[in-house]
């Protein structure tokens, strides 16, 4: 079991970093080479500014039982194809189960926002939304062990 983060806009970098040290996991972050992340335990991938360049590596590197943190959905559903386990930065833990009315969501937004209606910004992180994702994370790597 690895901990791979698509770190471009990840909220949560440091607290996975500190999981994992603390679990004895391998971290490995992603992200393209105009997002500057420094790491003690980490390996850094850098990939090109292209679009879905570090989804792409991501996806490709992951196996099974391995834990992704992103907030994209398509690759959170590629993850799930290839046996490993996603999780958004909000401590939300993608499934099978979650994962085809998740995709649907994106794609009537992004019809609304094509249409020009309004779709609400998200609200500000606050120190439970990191609590929430770092006791999700924990029972994640739990499960895993327990495979």
């Amino acid at each position: 079991m690895r901990i791979i983060v698509d770190a471009d806009a990840c909220p949560v970098k440091k607290i996975v970093e500190d999981v994992a040290c603390s679990n004895n996991i391998e971290l490995i972050m992603v992200s393209n080479y105009h997002h500057l992340i420094a790491s003690e335990y980490a390996t850094l991938i850098v990939v090109d500014a292209a679009s879905q360049s570090a989804d792409m590596v991501i996806a490709n590197n992951t196996c099974p039982g391995d834990i992704v943190i992103t907030q994209d959905y398509g690759l959170a559903s590629m993850v799930l194809a290839k046996e490993g386990r996603a999780i958004h930065p909000s401590g939300n833990v993608y499934t099978v189960d979650n994962i085809d009315g998740l995709l649907m969501q994106r794609y009537v937004n992004q019809k609304a926002r094509q249409s020009r209606q309004r779709i609400s910004n998200p609200r500000k992180r606050k120190a439970e939304d990191n609590q929430r994702f770092k006791s999700s994370l924990e029972n994640l790597i739990k499960e895993n062990h327990k495979l």
